[in-house]
């Protein structure tokens, strides 16, 4: 018997011994994160990039390191890290800025302007190279900066730093790099307020995650929140003279557009979100006013208690995680109108009615392009023609994956997947996301697990 006990005791710890070798063997420690910061300076023509400061963070890179390579071709930028020895890829991201969003604004064709942006990726353990390409006339990405990275650099700023507030775990559900992790950040709230930034948050994202495909993806997601104290409750809001610096720099206004909520302040935000694992970001900020804004894996933005904030919130989170493009073309928005000449780069929209992107969803029976009550709607909306039967004047069509004119800002020549999505012009509280834009966002949610 006592043989027969010790045989299992040390079969028992051979197998322990064998099972935390392979979880060493299995699972590496995750390198640091590193982040360069970049200032990106130009006009509606030209463009030109200089180096700011690179910084460790001081958190491990959160990301699955099995998935560092970006092969989805979204995006109006892109930049790839590469071995410097071997020129072997370590990692990429397409991604957009604010500074693309400006060019395409009046503004950009009578003056230059700066504007500081970031690109984060985990630390290299040799010298690499680092290079910036954007998309061509035709799309195509072509080289427009490139350096080299060495990271025993004495110049890397490895400072320890303080985080700006206590970081809460709004949903954990395991471990950063086997699921998506998302940030959110709180702007304009004191250090009073700081409940209510998350009531807030836990608020809209119960919104996010109550939306499909949000909804049935909700356990793959990590959620952190930060809230760094501003002096005064509130956020700035210059065309009603409401003057604020809060913590991390939003603003109504961006771009000559009221509603359009964004920050300048990159280095602030950069560093605020330095103390939290993160991939994705959202940032309320505390005001009823409605606006907000949404950027390619730059940030999305809602004021956090407009009656609209709830819907505000998914579509500018559509924009931020999948790059998604809007799909109403009868607002306002702050960007010149550009005629369509080569295929877009963002999954729900084309302007090849004949062959769209999500032509596998489309039966073989709808006729492309897809007729719809185009000119009532239009008449409608503009207040030429009875606003109360805008419904009905979709609800035909309401069911129907084809290829709809009108989307992008633009009434012709832009097609879409259905006639109602959240991307849309009729947008509520209840809307759903079209064909096309569920696709593209349970392609990303896949892309980051």
């Amino acid at each position: 018997m006592i043989a027969k006990y010790f045989f299992r005791l040390t079969l028992a710890a051979a197998s322990m011994v064998f099972t935390c070798l392979m979880a060493q063997t299995a699972a590496p420690s995750a390198p640091k994160t590193l982040r360069v910061d970049y200032y990106h300076t130009g006009t509606a023509e030209t463009e030109f990039f200089g180096l700011d400061r690179i910084v460790l963070e001081p958190l491990d890179w959160p990301g699955n390191v099995q998935k560092a390579i970006d092969d989805s071709n979204l995006g109006e930028y892109f930049f790839e890290v590469t071995d410097l020895a071997s020129g072997k890829p370590i990692y990429s991201r397409g991604f957009c800025s604010i500074f693309a969003e400006w060019a395409t604004t009046a503004e950009a064709k009578e003056m230059a302007r700066t504007f500081s942006e970031s690109l984060r990726f985990p630390m290299p353990s040799a010298a690499a190279q680092v290079t910036l390409k954007k998309r061509d006339a035709q799309n195509k990405f072509v080289q427009v900066w490139s350096f080299s990275l060495d990271p025993s650099d004495i110049f890397i700023d490895r400072s320890k730093t303080v985080p700006p507030s206590p970081l809460v775990a709004f949903q954990k559900s395991g471990e950063s790099p086997n699921k998506v992790d998302l940030l959110v950040l709180g702007d304009g709230y004191t250090l009073e307020e700081r409940g209510k930034f998350e009531k807030d948050a836990a608020r809209l994202l119960e919104k996010i995650f109550a939306t499909e495909p949000f909804k049935a993806h909700k356990d793959d997601f990590n959620v952190w929140g930060l809230c760094p104290a501003s002096q005064k409750s509130g956020i700035a809001r210059p065309s009603d003279k409401v003057r604020r610096r809060s913590a991390l720099g939003f603003s109504f206004d961006a771009l000559g557009l009221s509603r359009y909520v964004l920050s300048y302040d990159n280095r602030a935000i950069m560093d605020a979100a330095a103390h939290a694992p993160w991939e994705f970001m959202i940032v309320l900020a505390n005001n009823r006013e409605y606006g907000g804004g949404g950027i390619f894996r730059l940030y999305a933005v809602s004021t956090a208690d407009n009656p609209a904030s709830p819907m505000v919130i998914v579509h500018e989170f559509a924009h931020h995680f999948t790059g998604i493009a809007d799909e109403y073309y009868l607002s306002p928005v702050a960007y010149l109108p550009t005629a369509p000449t080569v295929e877009p780069w963002e999954p729900n929209i084309t302007i090849d009615p004949i062959n769209p992107k999500w032509k596998d969803l489309i039966l073989p029976s709808t006729p492309l392009p897809t007729p719809w009550k185009k000119d009532e709607f239009e008449a409608a909306m503009s207040g030429r023609g009875p606003r109360q039967n805008i419904r009905s004047l979709l609800e035909p069509d309401k069911n129907t994956i084809g290829s709809f004119e009108g989307a992008n800002y633009a009434k012709k020549g832009w097609y879409r997947s259905q006639v109602e999505c959240i991307m849309f012009e009729t947008a509520t509280n209840e809307s759903e996301f079209c064909a096309a834009c569920k696709k593209a966002i349970a392609d990303m949610i896949k892309n980051y697990l």
